[in-house]
Order: structure tokens, then C-alpha cells, then sequence
């Protein structure tokens, strides 16, 4: 990302039910210098705008109808379903538990972030996005990127056994 314009080449689609949260994302996301933001109002809408290519980053709603935001990463991970399975995704919603946070990552959504939000935060992940990407795992019941977050020693033949003070 530039210094003087950070996210200006970046194209990303808001899916979100509501008008006033799409304009206020969009709002804040001009402010950063992206100005290519495309719209949806729902997960189906979405897919429909990824399959034409072309879209660097998803923040998506968790509650929309028909197609909720979860289902919409899941489609999205789904190599047989998604033209780019590895596209980036931010879950921005109102629903903050443990649970549901869980949920999205299991999904497959490779950032978090709480309603309401400030630009600060947004900004914060759309960056982990780019400058600090998660390599993607590709197994039974899940595609997405890599879950665990924190860097540990994994060397040693004997790693998961318990250290020894």
C-alpha cells in the first residue's frame, strides 16, 4: 500500500442488506482513496458480482436474505462454486460473540470485524489483509485460510508434547 493512497487500485464489493451501511463503508473506504467499490445486497448478489472477476476484497454482512453472509463465504471458498476461492473476505457485523466470530473463521472468512466499526479498524484489517496474508489449507470440511494466528515454536520431533519448566 502507497503512503499517499493506500487502497486506491483496490477493488472490493460491500454486501450488506442495508443501503445506509453500504453508503457508510463506501464513505469510509473513499477516504482511504479506494474509489472502485462495487455494491450487493445480499450473498447471492455477490456471488453474482465475483463471478465476473476482477474483485480484490469482500466485506460482507453476516444477516442478509436469502443468501447470508456466511453461506456467502462458504460458496466463496468452494472451489467448484467460486472463480477465485482465495479472494479475501471481511465478516462486518453486529453479531460479535465467541461463537460467531468462531463460526466465520470456520467458514472460511479471513477477517473479523464488529458493528459498529470505526475507519481505524477497518482500516486495521483491510492491511492485515494485504500485508500480512494467510497461507490457505485445503482440507475435509474446510477451505479457507489458515485459522491459527498465533506464531509458535512447532520445531522438534517431540512438538506436542508439554514443555517442561
Amino acid at each position: 500500500m502507497s503512503a499517499d493512497r493506500p487502497l486506491e487500485k483496490l477493488r472490493v464489493l460491500v454486501a450488506d442488506d442495508s443501503p445506509a451501511m453500504r453508503g457508510i463503508v463506501r464513505a469510509v473506504l473513499s477516504g482511504f482513496g479506494c474509489d472502485r467499490v462495487f455494491e450487493a445486497e445480499n450473498g447471492l448478489q455477490a456471488l453474482a458480482v465475483t463471478e465476473s472477476g476482477g474483485i480484490d476484497l469482500v466485506i460482507c454482512d453476516w444477516k442478509m436474505a436469502p443468501c447470508d453472509g456466511i453461506e456467502l463465504v462458504r460458496a466463496l471458498r468452494d472451489p467448484a462454486r467460486s472463480r477465485d476461492p482465495f479472494l479475501p473476505v471481511i465478516m462486518l457485523t453486529a453479531y460479535s460473540e465467541t461463537a460467531r466470530v468462531r463460526e466465520a473463521r470456520d467458514a472460511g472468512a479471513t477477517e473479523f470485524l464488529a458493528k459498529p466499526f470505526t475507519a481505524e479498524t477497518l482500516y486495521q484489517r483491510i492491511a492485515a489483509v494485504i500485508n500480512r496474508p494467510r497461507p490457505f489449507v485445503r482440507a475435509d470440511g474446510f477451505n479457507g485460510p489458515d485459522r491459527r494466528r498465533l506464531e509458535r515454536d512447532h520445531s522438534g520431533a517431540e512438538r506436542r508434547q508439554a514443555r517442561q519448566s
